[in-house]
This record gives structure tokens, C-alpha cells and sequence, in this order.
């Protein structure tokens, strides 16, 4: 259904063989649609970038390839394959798509390959797996750079662990801060695992940014919508978890504040929804991950450990989510879960989290991805 408010975004990719000439007169032939064909305004490559500035489009890393797009009010549907045909004749374009969903950039119509984000030394998405695992908080060096120890001789490809922690109760233990930063770039320069941590507020940024391999949005904070703006104007990867009660489609319209803001490289996180039941912490959505992935080009990895609070469920729930086409995990692991200040009860301990990581690479074997 059309109406004068409708909102469309059309996406011009251009090819890599374009030209400069080319593209410039891609670009000079972008306008904007009003009631009527006979409206067009031609915009010049200088009124251009003010409003694509507006609207937060980047180019690809590509030097040839440049992804440009511009927002269009549409009254008539007549109007939609006239302007794809004369944009799709100019000299190197490849392709016009439209876009409907109300998120953009994140959309697999706007792009459809899949987004590969690197993990340190490896890489996540694409057929790439990667399995990120460590203690809820940081506790002591000790514990973290035991953690990081055994989790990497298990094959993990990422170590987590919480130096900010958003707590239920303002009496819980609130994580060590800075003190946890160093302790995780410690661990990382011995074990050359990459950091994953959790950002709670912009004024930290810069303190996180200089320890961080990649940033993560808790679940509480997925639509705070300064937070990810922040983070989309930085260039490490942002793994973004899913709220505790939003839909698929609130948790990729955050996405897009992200990258919307400049940051492609986003990592989405199912780590359970709240719900009736009782007999797990969170209820896994193993459906969100093919959902997503059908709409969405971004990777997507799942937390059993949060989706089930009981370390007895991780392994199950880990190779469901494998099987539903996860491109990583990040499980809790901790050197003593007996003894851990936080989230003890859904922590593996070494033994177990060596049988469970094997498990998982036979799983990620048998889909045909890699680990790592």
C-alpha cells in the first residue's frame, strides 16, 4: 500500500568496474520524488552530501564500490519501476533494490552477502564460527588469567568478562572497573585470545576503547540510543545483545542506530526473552536465529548461558543454536563457579567446558563452518 507518507529507501550499488565518471553521474542523477515525475530536482555532487550526511549513509570499504542511498516519499507505485529503470541504465551500476523493511543498512536487501567481523586474529560470520567464553565478572587476576588459560586450550576464539556489570540489585557486586580492563589485556597478551567486554555508559568509552578488542550492548541497554550511536562512531566491533522483552525486529532497528552512525561491523546476540516459564532463567528464541539471518546480513551468535541459567542445559542449547545456523557462542566459564561472584550456577567449570567446546567443534564441523 502506497500513501503520501509511505516511506521507501532505494539503494544504488554500484559496481566494482565503475568508473569515477561513472559514479559521479550515478551520483548527480539521485533526487528526490514528490507528487509527481515532472518534480525531479537533479541534485549536484555538493548538495548531494548534505543529505546523505543527514540520513547517515557510508560508503563500503571498497574503493570502487559505493553504496548510495536517499529517502523517497512515494504517492503513486507507478512511479517505483520507472526511476529503477532509468537508474539501473546508467553506466556502472549494478543493481537498484528497494528497500521496505524499516531497517536499512542492516537489511540483507540491502546487502547480500554476508558481514564477516573480525575476531582478533580470526573471524566471525560468513562461515566463520566463533565460540567467545570467561566469567561473567571479573574478579581477580587470577581468575581471569586462569579462565583465559583453559577456555583457549579448549579452542575458544574470544574470551569475555565483565569489568562494568548491570545488576539487578544496587548491593551486588558491580565489577572492578578499570583494575578488570587490565587484568583482560593481560590475559589477552598471554593467551592472544581477543577481549569481549560490556560498555554500560558513553562516559567509559574511552576507557574501554583502550582494552577492548570488541565492545558488547547488554541486553538492558539494546535501546539505549546514545550508547549506540557512541559505539557507531568507533571502529571496533559491537556485539549487541537482545533485550530481555524486544522483538527481532526492535533488536535490528538498534542495529541500525549503530551502523547507521558509521560502525558495519555489529555482532547480534539471542541470549534468551523473558516469559512465562519458570524452569529456565530466560527462554532461548532458537527461531530468532534463522529469522534474522533470512533478514538481516549481520552475523549471529547465541548465550545458552544466559537464554538458560543452569550449566546442565549450555551444551544442549549450544548445539540447537549451531544447528539453526549460529555463526558463534559466548558461554560463561570460570575456574570455580562454587566460589564466582556472579551468575555461578550457569558458569562451566574447566572439565566442563573442554567436553563441551569438543562437542561444539564436531557440531560446527558437521554444518560445514570453521572455527575461528
Amino acid at each position: 500500500v502506497y500513501s503520501s507518507t509511505f516511506e521507501l529507501l532505494i539503494a544504488v550499488i554500484l559496481s566494482a568496474q565503475a568508473t569515477d565518471k561513472g559514479v559521479n553521474k550515478a551520483t548527480a542523477k539521485l533526487f528526490p520524488v514528490a507528487n509527481t515525475p515532472e518534480t525531479i530536482a537533479a541534485l549536484g555532487e555538493d548538495g548531494l552530501k548534505p543529505y546523505i550526511k543527514t540520513i547517515g549513509l557510508f560508503n563500503s570499504k571498497g574503493k570502487n564500490i559505493i553504496a548510495t542511498c536517499q529517502r523517497l516519499i512515494e504517492q503513486h507505485q507507478s512511479q517505483v519501476p520507472a526511476q529503477r529503470e532509468a537508474l539501473e541504465a546508467l553506466p556502472g551500476v549494478d543493481r537498484v533494490v528497494t528497500l521496505l523493511r524499516p531497517y536499512k543498512l542492516v537489511s540483507r536487501e540491502f546487502r547480500r552477502s554476508d558481514t564477516v567481523v573480525p575476531l582478533g586474529a580470526t573471524q566471525l560470520g560468513g562461515g566463520h564460527f566463533g565460540l567467545i567464553a570467561g566469567p561473567c565478572s571479573v574478579e581477580s587476576r587470577e581468575q581471569t588469567l586462569e579462565a583465559a588459560r583453559f577456555v583457549k586450550a579448549s579452542g575458544a576464539t574470544g574470551v569475555r568478562g565483565g569489568a562494568f556489570k548491570p545488576r539487578t540489585s544496587p548491593y551486588a557486586f558491580q565489577g572492578l572497573g578499570e583494575e578488570a580492563l587490565q587484568y583482560l589485556a593481560e590475559a589477552r597478551e598471554e593467551t592472544g585470545l581477543p577481549v569481549v567486554t560490556e560498555l554500560m555508559d558513553p562516559r567509559h568509552l574511552d576507557l574501554v576503547l583502550r582494552y577492548a578488542d570488541v565492545i558488547q550492548i547488554g541486553a538492558r541497554n539494546m535501546q539505549n540510543f546514545h550508547l549506540l550511536a557512541a559505539v557507531g562512531e568507533v571502529g571496533l566491533p559491537v556485539l549487541l545483545k537482545r533485550g530481555l522483552s524486544a522483538t527481532i525486529e526492535e533488536l535490528l532497528m538498534a542495529a541500525e542506530y549503530v551502523v547507521r552512525a558509521g560502525n558495519p561491523q555489529v555482532i547480534l546476540c539471542e541470549r534468551g526473552i523473558r516469559t512465562f516459564e519458570t524452569a529456565t532463567r530466560n527462554t532461548l528464541d532458537i527461531a530468532a536465529v534463522p529469522i534474522i539471518k533470512a533478514r538481516s546480513h549481520l552475523p549471529v551468535i547465541v548465550d545458552p548461558s544466559h537464554a538458560s541459567g543452569r550449566v546442565e542445559l549450555i551444551e544442549p542449547l549450544s548445539l540447537a543454536a549451531i544447528a539453526a545456523g549460529a555463526d558463534g557462542l559466548i558461554i560463561e566459564a570460570h575456574p570455580a563457579p562454587e566460589t564466582a561472584l556472579c551468575d555461578g550456577a550457569q558458569s562451566l567449570n574447566p572439565a566442563g567446558f573442554a567436553r563441551t567446546a569438543a562437542r561444539i567443534a564436531e557440531m560446527v564441523a558437521w554444518v560445514g563452518k570453521t572455527l575461528g
